[in-house]
């Protein structure tokens, strides 16, 4: 590595680093000020509080990289623009990629670790998060036991071209009630409704108790009499560990997870929920490298930045440009979820209009 490349990446780090320091702690401090009356009011346990923090710190560092990326590289390139120090690089023969390889190799790295730590730890720490936040808001001191668990309003798509939807749900005891069951065909047209009372788990097959059989026709009319049954041992191949895997939200679901859970609804003809879990998926792949589009849109920016404009100015410039990316990004994903644009689509093309503009400032460079 070049001595000219160590001294760009060494104050990129330095200021990256302060930043993200920064903002941890301004994070912290300003949702801690937000929730004051709430912790004093349940007098909530500062072990506890700390492990609810802790769980944050994935969460925050994926929110707060971009922007703390984008503020390093613009004081890094608008400080040697002001020292002149730009116009010497330029006249010693260097382009601007030259110039700024290696704070782009920085950006490819740290997107990549971002991608790792999104997927890795962030849907584990949404969980333990909202896990700690539920025990703190209840005022309860320690989580309930497992075997009193229970969960409400369980709803799922199943085999068989099957919805769910459960009132409650008790795993320890692998007990339901509240049932509800929904079988469609190919085209989507329901073609029986089963409601019962509750339902039992035992010797590998669900046993259902004061339950009721609706069977439908092609134009969708009830076909003959309901039936009834007092006890029933329903063909379901869901055994209570599905139910329980599937009662996540996507958001609490890594890349794999996710992906089988999109495989599992392509059957179920649920087309706006399928496109929607196609779009967080696409963007759990392209949302991390949103550090590395900041950073390129920053460079620049910072070189066509004036001389005394390296300084607190660099903070609103960051701030306008990170402003309208996202802006951008959250219209394009909008369109997506309308079904305007495809999923794929919808991801990339913030991303792509950021790159072409990107280009068009590198050309108009002196």
């Amino acid at each position: 590595m070049r001595i000219l490349d160590r001294y760009i990446l060494k104050t990129t780090l330095q200021v990256f680093i302060t930043c993200l320091l920064t903002f941890f702690f301004l994070y912290v401090i300003v949702d801690i000020f937000s929730h004051l009356d709430e912790i004093l009011k349940q007098h909530i346990d500062l072990v506890l509080l700390g492990q609810y923090y802790l769980s944050y710190l994935p969460i925050i560092f994926v929110q707060i990289t971009p922007m703390a990326c984008l503020l390093a590289v613009l004081y890094t390139f608008g400080k040697l623009n002001r020292d002149n120090e730009i116009i010497a690089m330029r006249a010693s023969g260097l382009s601007v990629p030259q110039i700024s390889s290696t704070v782009i190799v920085f950006g490819f790295v740290l997107s990549l670790f971002v991608f790792w730590v999104n997927d890795r730890y962030v849907p584990v720490s949404l969980y333990l998060n909202q896990k700690i936040k539920d025990q703190m808001e209840s005022g309860v001191k320690k989580p309930k036991a497992k075997e009193s668990e229970v969960i409400e309003n369980l709803s799922m798509f199943g085999l068989k071209n099957r919805l769910f939807f459960i009132n409650k749900f008790y795993p320890a005891q692998n007990r339901l009630e509240g049932i509800v069951i929904l079988e469609h065909d190919e085209s989507q047209n329901i073609t029986r409704k089963v409601v019962a009372n509750r339902g039992e788990y035992t010797d590998g097959a669900w046993r259902f108790y004061q339950n009721i059989t609706y069977d439908f026709d092609e134009t969708g009319q009830i076909k003959g009499e309901p039936q009834y049954a007092e006890e029933e041992i329903m063909a379901i191949p869901e055994s209570p560990r599905d139910f329980l895997n599937q009662r996540q939200r996507p958001d609490f679901m890594d890349i794999s997870q996710l992906s089988n859970y999109i495989w599992k609804l392509s059957k179920s003809g649920a087309i706006t929920v399928i496109r929607n879990l196609k779009i967080e998926l696409y963007q759990r792949f392209v949302s991390p490298f949103t550090s590395m589009i900041i950073l390129l849109l920053g460079i620049p920016f910072s070189l066509m930045m004036k001389r005394r404009a390296a300084g607190l100015s660099s903070i609103g410039v960051s701030i306008l440009v990170g402003f309208f990316y996202y802006v951008l990004n959250a219209v394009c994903i909008a369109l997506g979820k309308a079904g305007l644009v495809l999923p794929s689509l919808s991801v990339l093309l913030a991303p792509a209009v950021a790159l072409v503009f990107i280009l068009q400032f590198i050309k108009k460079l002196p």
